[in-house]
Parts: C-alpha cells; structure tokens; sequence
C-alpha cells in the first residue's frame, strides 16, 4: 500500500522523533560500521569515488544552444503602440507570468520566440496585427548555488549553461581561505537525488576534461580536506549536504532535511557507505519508534536516500551517488535494498 504523509501525521512523526532522540543517543547502534566509538572524522578524500572522464564525458553530453525560460525570469514584454500591456513581467514558481488582457500563460520551458510567438497569438483576439518583441532581463532561473570552501558563496545567475571552473572563479574558489587546508575534491547535488564527485585537484592542475558543464539549479559544495559532511537526497524537502557532527545519526541528518515528504518511501530508506562497500535500509518507523532502539551511526560521506512511492530500483538508487560500473559490481542486488520492507 502506497505510503502517504499528511501535514497532521509529519507533526507526529516530527514529535515523536524530537522526544526519542535523547533516548536512542544511548542505544546500540546497527550493524553498520559508526564513528559510535572512538569518533574521528575519517579520512574520506581518497576513498569517495570520483567520476572517471569517461563518465564525465556522459555526464556532459549536448548542450542545448538556445534558452528555455524558467521560474524567476524577468521578462520585459514591448507591444507597439499598445503601452497597456507592455512592460517587465516576473515567470512565478509555477512557470505562470501574468501579462493584461491575456492573464495567466504557461511560459515555463518555452524558448524566448516560442513565447513571444504565444503572447503574439493570444493578443490577436484584441489587437490587429500585434508587433511583438521579448527579451529576458534578468535570468533568475538559470541559476547555480556555490557552498562550502569558498569566499563567496551563494546564487550565481547565467544567461547560459557555466561551467565548473566559471562557478568557482566567480565563487572566489581557486585562492583558498586558508593556506593550510587542501582542496581535493567537489560534490555537485544535481536534481534531488544525483550526487557528482569530481576530482578538484585535477581540475585545477588544468585537466579541462573534468570542466562538467553546470546545469540549472545545481548546487556545489567544497569541502577542504578537514571538513566532513553528510549527504541526504531524494524524497525530502531540503536534500543537500549537511556538516557531520560528532555522533551524528541518520535520523539527525534527516531533521535538518526536513524529514521524508508526501512523495517518500519512509520504509526503504537507504544508507550507502562507499568505503564498506555497502547498502543497508531501514524504515522511517523504527528510527522514530523507541521501543525498537534503531539507529545509524554516520561517517564522512555517508549518503541517506529517501525513495520516492514506486521506486524500488537498487541499480537506479546507486546510478545516482557514484559511478554505475565501480557501483554494480558491488554484486548487490535490488533484494537488499527492499529486505526491510
């Protein structure tokens, strides 16, 4: 049976996790191996899996030359002769720009002509020949979200696609902060669940084959050599990369994602551990549930994913962390990501 979240049933599940978390912190964790004991953050750098230029060259692949319009842009909209309906017009979340006497039109993907011939055509019905012309003022879609080891951080807007270097030249990236700290690598979140290693150091030593072309809403975060972070991805409200704490749990890096959403599978939630080599799953219900005593403790690089109703694909889970061929020959199979259900 398809599992639903209602607002109701979040805040109860919210409660309930706030009340358990101070009595699982004293629990045994789960098999899986956990910085429980001893904890260090580990040295991850040379164990995460970069993507090979064979995989980036996929990874890239065609650009589309031309500019599709998106949530943010600013349009500015010229009707000659006809001032009452011309001027600059904001495309909302939705993709919906309002502009007068047509109202509400669904510009969302449409090239800069495709939505200048729409505009042009439902004028007609008031207009004799309308001369129409649109041009994009500000491309507030078209945007990429720097974090991490950079001086500044934050949204970079472009007209068309960046790449990885431009990204980092505008976020002040190439002279690090700190002399003393190392930057090895970068992980691009693509999307709410693909996660990108690239290989920093060869980027900057100027192999332009790991140059990955950016697309929109892309978020890239340097860590430096020091730093240790958690990955969480797919069904969640705020999937991103999120600081590991000292005993720091799945059901904690979870909280700061904002908890599975309505679209989740909370019974298949996977951890993968690339240095282990493996993929355990555990549902939502018993790392909020006290009397099961459930909890994972994670390491630097771990990732939490959250599937999505209907998604049961291991193969599929797995494409989106690292590299398909270093990742199936695991020899794991779709039956270990479901045995939990």
């Amino acid at each position: 049976m398809k599992t639903t979240f209602s607002g109701r049933k979040m805040m109860r599940y919210a409660v309930v996790a706030w009340l358990t978390v101070p009595m699982m912190s004293a629990c045994a964790t789960h098999p899986l191996p956990g910085p429980e004991s001893g904890f260090r953050p580990p040295e991850r750098a040379r164990e995460v899996a970069m993507l090979s230029k064979e995989d980036l060259a996929l990874l890239n692949g065609p650009v589309d030359p031309v500019y599709r319009l998106g949530s943010g842009d600013t349009l500015r909209l010229s009707v000659f002769g006809r001032p009452e309906v011309s001027g600059q017009f904001l495309i909302g979340p939705d993709g919906v720009v309002t502009i007068p006497l047509i109202g509400n039109l669904m510009l969302n993907d449409s090239t800069r002509e495709e939505a200048q011939q729409r505009i042009s055509q439902q004028l007609r019905g008031y207009f004799t020949r309308p001369y129409v012309t649109l041009a994009v003022d500000d491309y507030g879609s078209n945007q990429v979200t720097v974090l991490g080891r950079v001086q500044n951080a934050g949204r970079q807007k472009f007209p068309a696609p960046p790449t990885l270097a431009e990204v980092l030249a505008n976020a002040g990236a190439m002279p690090i902060l700190d002399k003393q700290a190392t930057l090895t690598r970068c992980a691009i979140i693509r999307g709410r669940e693909k996660l990108i290693w690239v290989d920093l150091k060869a980027l900057l030593n100027g192999d332009l084959a790991y140059n990955i072309v950016m697309k929109r809403g892309d978020i890239v975060f340097i860590p430096d050599s020091s730093e240790t972070a958690v990955y969480v991805l797919g069904a969640v409200p705020k999937p991103g990369s999120y600081r590991l704490t000292p005993h720091m749990s799945v059901l904690d890096a979870l909280a700061q994602a904002g908890g599975p959403d309505e679209n989740a599978k909370p019974e298949a939630i996977g951890i993968y551990r690339a240095g282990a080599r493996q993929v355990e799953t555990i549902s939502f219900n018993d790392l909020i549930a006290p009397q099961r005593a459930v909890n994972f403790g994670l390491e630097d690089g771990d990732v939490v994913f959250v599937p999505r109703s209907g998604v049961a694909d291991l193969g599929y889970f797995l494409r989106q962390i690292t590299p398909a061929v270093s990742v199936l020959t695991f020899g794991l199979t779709a039956n270990a990501l479901m045995k939990n259900q």
